[in-house]
Parts: structure tokens; sequence; C-alpha cells
């Protein structure tokens, strides 16, 4: 699958592991990253925590998307993400329209069954070139689970990093999505970004 490492059965402590891994990395000492709502990257977040070795106040962590919600509603990922590493001492921004995403040293995803990622779903039709880096949207439908507008970092944004981590959580419905994606079989959101990627040679690491 071209610039794609598949590691497949991996359970949190594996992720943690080799997040932990990646931000170790970083030779200038810490920078951005952006990470996913859900429920798959909390339990994942809490063992990087618990782990320990990254300094947290060297880094700034961005939510690829949000509810149109206040940071306290419990449908909130800033809200969540804040409470977990905040304490650790990373610095956490809530996304904003007028924002100015940075170059990420990681972009970590999340991806629905429909092949959408952040809030970008299929009926908002992202755009590779899309001249804005962040967008406010309705889903279409509206899952029934959060049932809210969003905000979300767009295509470009997303792109904008030196790697991309998947975490598919194990749903076998999500792999052959992503798999057919990695195949260009389909023209779904995560399609669009793991083609745009190849393009750039940006390298995607996936835990399915």
């Amino acid at each position: 699958m071209g610039d794609i490492t598949i590691f497949e059965g991996a359970n949190r402590t594996a992720v943690a592991g080799w997040l932990l891994g990646r931000l170790s990395e970083q030779s200038s000492g810490g920078g951005a990253i952006t990470i996913p709502g859900g429920s798959t990257p909390f339990p994942i977040i809490a063992a990087m925590i618990e782990y320990g070795g990254i300094d947290w106040a060297d880094w700034e962590v961005w939510p690829n998307d949000d509810r149109i919600v206040p940071e306290d509603h419990e449908a909130s990922n800033t809200g969540k993400i804040r409470e977990m590493l905040a304490p650790a001492g990373a610095r956490i921004v809530a996304l904003a329209e007028d924002a100015a995403p940075p170059h990420f040293a990681l972009t970590w995803l999340g991806m629905g069954p429909d092949g959408h990622i952040a809030s970008l779903f299929p009926n908002t039709d992202p755009q590779v070139d899309d001249a804005q880096v962040v967008r406010r949207l309705t889903p279409d439908p509206l899952p029934p689970h959060a049932p809210f507008d969003r905000i979300t970092l767009t295509i470009p944004a997303l792109l904008a990093t030196d790697a991309i981590l998947f975490t598919l959580g194990g749903a076998a419905d999500k792999r052959a999505v992503f798999d057919a994606a990695a195949r260009g079989e389909h023209d779904l959101p995560v399609a669009r970004l793991l083609a745009a990627a190849r393009a750039r040679g940006i390298p995607v690491t996936v835990f399915a």
C-alpha cells in the first residue's frame, strides 16, 4: 500500500508506545500535534501519561475537530483533551474559525465506517486544495450520539504534517473502508487524504 505501514491487532499499549517513541524522536524538543476525539484516543493518552517520558510542556495539542458545544459539555473533544493533557503541561488549542494551525509533527486520525476523518463527512465534499484550514459545518445525517454542528481542520491543515497515524480500533467495517481507500477504489474523505499524503511523501502508520 505504498507508504502505509499497518500494525494488525494492536492494543492501546502498543499504540501508546509507538506514539511515545515518535514524539521522543523530535529533535526540536517538541512541537504541535493534532489528535482525534471519540472513544479510541483517550485510553491511549492515559497510557502515554502513565508511562511518562514526554515533557508535555514542549507540546501544543490541537483537536482534529470538535462539536459546537461548551468545553464542559460531555460531547466536547477539546474539554476531554484539556482535562487529560493540560495537567501534564501540554498547551491545548481550541479550534476557532479564524485559527491558524501550525505544521504538525504528527496528525493522529480516527475514521468512521462512512470514511469520514475529523468532521469531514462525505456530504461536506472536503477538498485537498481547500482555501480554508478550519471550517464550521453540519454533518448530514447528524450522528445520533452527537447531533451537533462541528468545527474541523480541513484536509490541507491535516496534511501539514511530518507523519499521519490512524487508529481504527479493531473494527472490521472500518478496515475494509480504509483498505479500499488505500487502493484508490472510492472517493470518500479518507481516500482523498491518503492519495494526497502519498503524492506528498507523507508516511502513514495504521493501527488496525
